[in-house]
């Protein structure tokens, strides 16, 4: 067998649907976007994802999975017109009234999901899914967004396919399988003729900078459950043996930041 005898978009459905993978119903985005609003446009995770594009001769953009335009409203004020492309209702109107604050008058929502139709989405010299490529058929995805990019896709996606430290896990006795991370994602651009290039962007923890044990659990348990008595022991321990560790949230996401040329 060679890597040309392997199909990696059916390797990633399983792997996806080994992992337990499932795509969040929008309800579940739109119960959150009022929250999200309040949250920072301008991160380091943003500022370092547009210092790695190359804005040329680009004049449009499409930025898929957009929520409330971290990365489309970091560049609005670059291009002649950016699309945002969510499943979620609630995001895309939180991104227009982020985009009213900052008077920008060329950004247009457009309410679809990824397996959706997407032939009457523009075509545009750049296309970017940040941290929004958790799909259920990547292939799938690759294709949709290489065919409505004129010049440029950059993408996102998460290193080693876990949300939480797997120091973490290991303490607590809980072993979930990963989600199929960006080695998929290049192999698939290889198959398709494409040539990405990868870089890595680092950002904190999701349970980062927590003020009390008390919170640093809280925010655990809504990504692994609840914890039995002995678990929160041997967390407690681990919590307290290492408080600066203990303040970063343990290990940091690291995100592949990738990249290729459409024409």
């Amino acid at each position: 067998m060679t890597i040309f005898d392997i199909d990696f978009g059916q390797r990633y459905r399983d792997h996806m649907a080994a992992a337990g993978g499932r795509e969040k119903p929008s309800e579940a985005w739109d119960a959150r976007a009022a929250g999200m609003a309040r949250q920072t446009q301008d991160s380091s995770y943003a500022r370092a994802f547009v210092d790695r594009m190359d804005l040329s001769a680009a004049t449009t953009l499409l930025d898929v999975g957009c929520g409330t335009g971290t990365i489309a409203l970091a560049l609005a004020g670059r291009m002649e017109r950016v699309y945002g492309l969510d499943y979620s209702a609630g995001m895309l109107a939180v991104l227009m009234e982020n985009a009213a604050l900052r008077r920008f008058t060329n950004v247009e929502p457009i309410l679809r999901a990824w397996e959706d139709d997407w032939r009457d989405v523009p075509a545009c010299d750049l296309v970017v899914a940040s941290r929004s490529t958790s799909v259920m058929d990547m292939a799938d995805a690759l294709a949709k967004l290489d065919a409505k990019a004129k010049r440029r896709v950059y993408l996102t996606s998460l290193v080693g396919g876990l949300f939480i430290d797997p120091g973490i896990l290991e303490l607590l006795d809980r072993s979930p399988t990963p989600l199929p991370d960006y080695i998929y994602i290049l192999n698939i651009l290889y198959r398709m003729g494409r040539h990405p290039r990868v870089d890595y962007i680092e950002t904190d923890s999701r349970l980062a900078d927590t003020e009390s044990f008390d919170v640093f659990v809280r925010k655990l348990t809504q990504s692994v459950g609840e914890l039995s008595d002995a678990e929160r022991a041997r967390l407690a321990a681990w919590y307290d043996a290492d408080p600066e560790r203990a303040r970063r949230g343990g290990a940091p996401f690291r995100w592949a930041f990738i990249s290729w040329e459409t024409r």
